[in-house]
């Protein structure tokens, strides 16, 4: 199994949101982490960074360079980074093999 998985279009809509927004620079990477909070607990984020942290693990997808905190990666081992667009599109969705519960909008968990 691996750390984290970025679907191909989670992939495109990475990128395409990396060169519209004009203060992300060559330097910056994904940063995907998890934070308290949420209806479930605990609540998935997403934002784009420049400052490596201490602890760090560190990876490349297809050209996307990904940073994961010590603490986020207990939580987030396995899981898959989708993108859904459409109709009923929901944007970025994780699909976390540890959640044992999530809520409706799928931005929140609890293990």
């Amino acid at each position: 199994m691996e750390v984290f998985t970025i679907t191909k279009s989670a992939n495109q809509q990475i990128k395409k949101l990396m060169s519209e927004d004009s203060s992300v620079t060559d330097n910056h990477f994904l940063r995907v982490g998890v934070k308290g909070g949420g209806c479930s607990g605990l609540s998935y984020d997403l934002s784009f960074d420049d400052s490596v942290q201490e602890g760090d693990t560190t990876f490349e997808t297809d050209n996307i360079k990904v940073h994961i905190d010590k603490k986020s990666l207990l939580y987030l081992f396995g899981t898959e980074l989708n993108f859904s667009s459409g109709l009923n599109g929901k944007g970025f969705e994780f699909i976390n093999p540890n959640a044992t519960r999530t809520c409706g909008c799928g931005e929140s968990f609890s293990l």
